[in-house]
């Protein structure tokens, strides 16, 4: 498996400038072997990719589309805290919050658009436990949000 951000380049995309805290939080924090990141909107130059819900005025293609910017913003938090993604070890969990109407059923259809980019930039080390969850509103009105649980490779614990 090639680098995870020589990966990227291959497929098009950059890491963005690290998405500040809309509160009172940090982007990621490490603990030992583990950085937990903190739930990332799709913010893309600043500006929410979409607003709104699933079932409503958001469809799952462009949710999918969210899921994605919201995995390349966690791995920006996670690449300032450890300095290189070549450092992980393993994504350990994924958790997909999807804000839809309560007859809305195709959230691990949404939560692919995050799984799908981390297993192209890590292969099997990108495999990940999820879960995919419908609630009625996240911040800035945002479709999609992902919070990340990653292991570290002891050799870039500092």
């Amino acid at each position: 498996m090639s680098h995870p951000e020589r990966r990227l380049e291959e497929l098009g995309l950059t890491l963005p400038e690290v998405v500040p805290p809309v509160a009172t939080y940090v982007p990621a924090v490490r603990s030992g072997d583990h950085v937990h990141v903190s739930g990332q909107v799709p913010l893309r130059e600043g500006r929410l990719i979409a607003a709104g819900r699933l079932g409503d005025t958001v469809s799952v293609e462009l949710a999918y589309e969210c899921a994605r910017q919201c995995a390349l913003n966690a791995l920006a938090a996670l690449k300032a805290e450890i300095g290189d993604l070549a450092a992980v070890a393993r994504v350990v969990k994924a958790l997909v919050f999807v804000a839809s109407t309560a007859d809305f059923t195709r959230l691990p259809q949404v939560g692919d658009g995050a799984s799908d980019l981390l297993c192209e930039l890590f292969g099997d080390a990108g495999r990940h436990a999820r879960s995919a969850v419908g609630v009625s509103a996240l911040p800035l009105s945002s479709p999609v949000e992902l919070e990340l649980l990653v292991e570290i490779r002891q050799s870039a614990r500092g």
